[in-house]
């Protein structure tokens, strides 16, 4: 019997999966929760094979909770699901230890399928998310870039940054700019948002 965990926030899909999990012989949901920050916990009690995470979720998004899992249960494999195909995350998902990615939209057999080769020590992708990162470019930012524009995301203020990253505030607008010029984006929130799209930050 395969244990599989549930992460997901929208209670129908949550259900819904638990349910259609639950028809299978081998398949056993034993923990369904709405929140990423309740996957470790949820696991550590319940033991699963199998956790499957929707990449986003309140309080820990599933990438976090990939990573986490494979540091804290690592017993336990990991499937994210997503409704993008977004090249960048599966970049992420890989690098956090997750052994799955799949799209929400994949027909329920390929979803099961996917479960079971995991949980047997398989890696399983979607085709067409493979697809996409094999067709993506390489991170043209240097590190210091990358940790800078990581901070704008959350909406720090480059003297929020300069401190964080012990720099001048200066030198935080002289990497927000050559960031911006690198990937030919309009402003920061464009930079920002090219960078999260492939997966750079």
């Amino acid at each position: 019997m395969i244990r599989v965990l549930v992460a997901e926030d929208v209670r129908l899909l949550r259900e819904t999966l638990t349910a259609v999990l639950d028809l299978e012989d081998d398949l056993q949901v034993v923990a369904a929760v709405e929140r990423g920050d309740e996957i470790v916990p949820a696991a550590q009690r319940c033991a699963p094979d199998v956790a499957l995470l929707d990449i986003d979720l309140p309080g820990v998004d599933g990438l976090t909770g990939a990573r986490l899992l494979a540091e804290r249960v690592p017993g336990c494999r990991t499937v994210i699901l997503t409704g993008l195909t977004r090249p960048g995350h599966l970049r992420r998902a890989l690098a956090a230890g997750a052994s799955g990615f799949l799209l929400k939209h994949s027909p329920p057999q390929a979803l099961i399928d996917g479960i079971r080769r995991v949980a047997a020590g398989e890696r399983v992708v979607d085709p067409q998310v493979a697809l996409a990162a094999l067709e993506t470019p390489d991170n043209p930012l240097p590190a210091r870039e990358v940790d800078v524009l990581r901070l704008a995301a959350t909406g720090a203020e480059p003297a929020e940054i300069a401190a964080a990253l012990f720099l001048s505030v200066g030198t935080v607008r002289n990497y927000l700019s050559s960031a911006i010029t690198r990937l030919d984006a309009r402003n920061r929130v464009d930079a920002i948002r090219i960078a999260t799209d492939q997966g750079w930050l």
